[in-house]
């Protein structure tokens, strides 16, 4: 018996309990928004509680194979108090950590289309300069960086719920 969960689930359920988790997300992020400009003071998170939230991240990460950006910035502004922008970088940084390593792997194995993948990266770094610049702004004016981003992702899970219920149907 395999003991990975989630491959007792279909592919649009799977996909419909994913976006049933980023709408309770992007409410919770709502709800829970700083509305302080990004100025909210830090508070120091025990070890635990970070380790906790590390580990129910990754268990939701690796049920649903996806998600890590999307929960790893909400974890940390939870448990740390840490401004979105502040959170932003740190999962960016520990998610291009995670995916030098394995890319590095694939790369190695000859796995990669390197003309497609040059031109992902040129349109990444172009896209991620004005994304910066954009979250920098939107970043002063009342929390509206920690809105946007929570409507975001609930629009997008709407999407996705509704993508998951006609594909069962």
């Amino acid at each position: 018996m395999d003991p990975a969960l989630e491959k007792a689930f279909d592919g649009d359920r799977l996909l419909f309990f994913f976006a049933l988790l980023m709408m309770g997300v992007a409410i919770a992020m709502f709800l829970k928004r700083d509305t302080s400009g990004g100025a909210a003071a830090k508070r120091k998170a025990g070890r635990w509680a970070i380790a906790v939230a590390g580990g129910v991240t990754g268990l939701l990460s690796g049920f649903f194979g996806i998600g890590g950006g999307f929960l790893i910035v909400p974890a940390l502004m939870w448990t740390t108090g840490m401004p979105i922008l502040d959170a932003v970088g740190t999962s960016l940084f520990a998610v291009a950590s995670f995916g030098l390593t394995t890319a590095s792997n694939y790369a190695f194995s000859g796995f990669v289309d390197w003309p497609l993948t040059a031109a992902l990266v040129a349109g990444g770094a172009a896209g991620s300069v004005l994304g910066e610049r954009g979250a920098r702004y939107l970043s002063t004016k009342d929390g509206r960086l920690d809105i946007g981003f929570s409507a975001r992702v609930f629009v997008v899970a709407i999407y996705m719920a509704i993508e998951s219920q006609y594909a069962v149907s």
